[in-house]
């Protein structure tokens, strides 16, 4: 795609002037949002990914229209799997409830940001060096092997460098503050548990990112299609979180799914690689193929798990049924790279 520079620049606003909205409804009234209202917000990020996805359809025609819509299917796959680590943060941090929307607001856009400079880099060593697709194709099926092999654990939540980094530079307070990020204490300016788990969500995010925005550049190459796939997995996350919070239990199969879709997706990356460097054999998959692999896989996994959280119900009785399906221990989640 040959894009002048204005169109990275109207993109960027565009989807800023929607972050900023989001992050005013929520300072004005910061609280936990009813079904209702995230219903809503996520249909509305999910359509505009729908009419971006259509418009470059329209625009540049059906390739690129393909690739954006299976790079955003499996993103937001993935971003899904992402939520049940959230829950755990909020809950190591005790973050209250009427808070959550503004710390997952500001640590999704600390996580765009992040992913925005991994993509430029990946972008810029992708275009010099195309050995990187062996090893992004390897490490996407090693990921793969990974999920599939380790045994199911409780989830745990352990502090990455920059986030050690950060409890250890920033002068910090063990309470909350209403919503505020810093405040007073003795005439010192401090900053309060409320930043500390924004940090811990966008650096989080960042580390999914490494198997994630691989997987998007497996699909397709072009940096404006990998980042705009990328912000839209990722806004409207926030209602997500609280839309299907009880549902991640249930979904004992995602990870199961996941596993095939970056196995698939590392397997066609490093054929491609070997069908350009001429090895006749290897083939190249059509972004039609890709598409109908990965929608096809993510909608047999959320059936068949469905069902089986419905059969666990009723063989456990009503208390089971109560909780929402198997303990969370038995929810799929990424292992970190």
């Amino acid at each position: 795609m040959d894009l002048h520079a204005w169109v990275w620049f109207a993109t960027i606003g565009g989807l800023l002037a929607v972050i900023l909205a989001d992050l005013y409804v929520v300072a004005r009234n910061p609280r936990e949002p009813s079904f209702r209202e995230c219903l809503g917000w996520v249909t509305l990020y999910v359509s505009m990914a729908v009419v971006f996805g259509l418009a470059i359809t329209g625009l540049a025609g059906g390739r690129y229209g393909g690739e954006f819509f299976a790079g955003w299917i499996t993103e937001y796959s993935l971003s899904v799997d992402n939520l049940f680590v959230f829950m755990i943060i909020m809950s190591r941090f005790a973050v209250p409830r009427r808070s959550r929307q503004k710390v997952l607001l500001i640590g999704i856009v600390i996580a765009l940001i992040m992913r925005g400079i991994f993509i430029a880099v990946g972008a810029a060593a992708i275009a010099r060096f195309d050995w990187l697709f062996y090893i992004f194709g390897a490490f996407l099926v090693y990921t793969a092997y990974r999920l599939v092999t380790e045994k199911e654990e409780e989830a745990e939540f352990s502090e990455n460098i920059a986030l050690r980094m950060a409890k250890r530079v920033l002068p910090a307070t063990g309470e909350y503050h209403d919503s505020r990020m810093t405040t007073k204490i003795d005439g010192r300016r401090v900053v309060t548990p409320m930043l500390i788990v924004m940090i811990a969500i966008g650096t989080t995010d960042l580390v999914f990112a490494l198997d994630s925005i691989p997987a998007v550049f497996g699909l397709t190459q072009e940096p404006y299609l990998v980042f705009t796939v990328n912000a839209f997995a990722l806004m409207g996350l926030r209602q997500l979180y609280f839309l299907i919070g009880g549902l991640l239990d249930r979904l004992v199969y995602l990870g199961k799914g996941l596993a095939f879709v970056l196995a698939f997706i590392g397997v066609k990356l490093m054929s491609e690689a070997a069908h350009h460097d001429g090895v006749r054999w290897a083939p190249e998959v059509p972004i039609s193929v890709s598409l109908g692999v990965i929608a096809g896989t993510l909608a047999v996994t959320t059936v068949a798990s469905l069902l089986a959280s419905r059969r666990a119900a009723r063989r456990n009785g009503p208390d089971a049924s109560a909780s929402g399906g198997p303990a969370p221990a038995e929810a799929a989640s990424r292992p970190h790279p």
